[in-house]
């Protein structure tokens, strides 16, 4: 079909092999949900996660060097539901030991900018059908730092295919010393305010906006708060700039079906009862937590420990609900300090506070399921999964009303937001959760609208699906 765009979705990491945060469930569900209207085809870096499956591995060709950015192989594979992935085959800079960003010890890599640069490279390759001598992109999707240079690259090799940029946290901008042009193979041209530059720095992902046809983020809410220097990252002139010539726009990510409790657990006649499936996970956490059985409500916080998330204000506000008969469980990892924060509070309050440092699927699922508020005080959130997973099971998210939060949590009817970032602005969202929790009725009344949100990926997909049409005609 002439219409059927092709496009390449470059991402740093992918669920199907390695995921860090919400970009990487983002990289595995979007494309599937693309792929019955263009031919999409996803490029990830070869990780030693990847690299586990060489034996489904094609080498379909090789792409040359760039100054400092070595050669590299160009693999494909298939997914078992048709998906089409691309690896960029380069042991000595992806076959190691860490995350896809930080070493075992948690400290960056000292070459990512030249690891991610491969990764940019290669699409900008692609592109120019130096790669798959039966498929080249007509369109390139790139997203975040690690590889907001694909549209970079191809501008500077003079590459005609039309790209996009999704920005899914400002906050990180790939920031490099200026001496690393020459090895990168950037000219010193591009080295302009008008380009790469960033106060005095090289930026991977100011390049890829200022270069970039389009950039979107990842919710209405975030695409607004970022053209202004509270949210800007020092990037909101530019992206002012591009918002007024309507090359900035936000949408929604979404959810997949198995977060829908009603759909994905087997139930006798088709008969989902929400009290006995809320109960019975409020028992197991309650257990597996070694908390002690109680009436009040259980709070839960699934988050990565980090400044951003507003650990700050919940472990202050702590205080409040087990001061009013509440529990609190909370699982996730980051920052040391909040990492200690969180075991001292559990220290302090045994049998009302539970804490496991790390991170597992299918616990934070029955924490979902168990809890009956989900705390969630982002300072910014560009679009935020887990209120959405909240609300699809069950759990009223309480949150800062801000970016992507704002725009799926409706006040009082599937969680509560509140306006000052402040420990009395959730204080005072906890409060009118405790009010809400003392009648079954309103309990009733505000989880039947929480999980009736619908979050699937369709309504995004379609509106990501006429953009690639609008990018790549103009």
């Amino acid at each position: 079909m002439a219409s059927r765009r092709r496009v390449l979705f470059v991402t740093p990491e992918m669920a199907d092999f390695v995921k860090v945060g919400g970009l990487g469930e983002v990289s595995a569900a979007l494309p599937r949900s693309l792929l019955g209207n263009c031919d999409v085809r996803v490029l990830v870096p070869g990780y030693r996660a990847v690299l586990v499956r060489r034996d489904e591995i094609e080498l379909v060709g090789t792409l040359p060097a760039l100054a400092g950015i070595p050669p590299c192989g160009l693999g494909r594979m298939a997914t078992s539901d048709g998906l089409i992935v691309y690896i960029v085959l380069c042991d000595e800079l992806y076959d190691r030991d860490g995350t896809p960003y930080v070493d075992a010890q948690g400290g960056d890599f000292s070459d990512n900018d030249i690891r991610f640069a491969r990764l940019s490279l290669a699409a900008a390759q692609m592109a120019e059908g130096r790669a798959d001598p039966d498929w080249a992109p007509d369109l390139i999707h790139a997203n975040d730092w690690p590889s907001a240079l694909a549209p970079a690259y191809a501008s500077w090799r003079g590459v005609k295919t039309a790209s996009l940029l999704t920005v899914h946290n400002l906050a990180y901008q790939g920031v490099f010393d200026a001496n690393r042009l020459s090895a990168l193979g950037i000219p010193r041209s591009a080295f302009t305010v008008d380009g790469a530059e960033f106060y005095g720095k090289l930026s991977f992902l100011k390049a890829g906006i200022f270069y970039a046809a389009h950039v979107t983020t990842v919710s209405a809410t975030y695409a607004q708060e970022i053209t202004r220097p509270e949210y800007g990252c020092g990037l909101h002139g530019l992206l002012a700039d591009r918002a007024r010539q309507g090359r900035l726009s936000g949408i929604l990510n979404g959810i997949d079906e198995s977060w829908d409790p009603r759909k994905s657990d087997p139930w006798p006649q088709n008969r989902f009862d929400m009290s006995a499936w809320k109960g019975r996970n409020a028992d197991h956490i309650r257990t597996a937590f070694s908390l002690a059985l109680a009436r009040g409500p259980l709070f839960a916080i699934v988050s990565r420990l980090v400044h951003q998330k507003g650990l700050d204000l919940a472990i202050e506000a702590a205080e409040t609900i087990l001061a009013h008969g509440g529990q609190l469980v909370a699982t996730g990892k980051g920052e040391r300090r909040f990492e200690e924060g969180m075991r001292d509070l559990a220290r302090r309050h045994p049998g009302a506070v539970g804490v496991r440092i790390g991170f597992d699927d299918r616990e934070a699922r029955r924490l979902y399921a168990g809890s009956d508020f989900l705390l969630m005080p982002s300072r910014f959130e560009p679009c935020g999964l887990s209120q959405m997973y909240a609300q699809k099971y069950g759990s009223l998210p309480i949150a800062y009303r801000t970016g992507g939060l704002a725009d799926t949590i409706e006040d009082g009817v599937t969680g509560f937001l509140f306006n000052k970032f402040s420990r009395d602005g959730l204080t005072n969202a906890i409060g009118r959760a405790f009010e809400a929790h003392k009648s079954k009725r309103e309990m009733r009344r505000m989880r039947l609208s929480a999980m009736a949100r619908k979050f699937d990926w369709k309504r995004s997909a379609a509106d990501y699906l006429r953009l690639y049409h609008r990018v790549a005609a103009a």
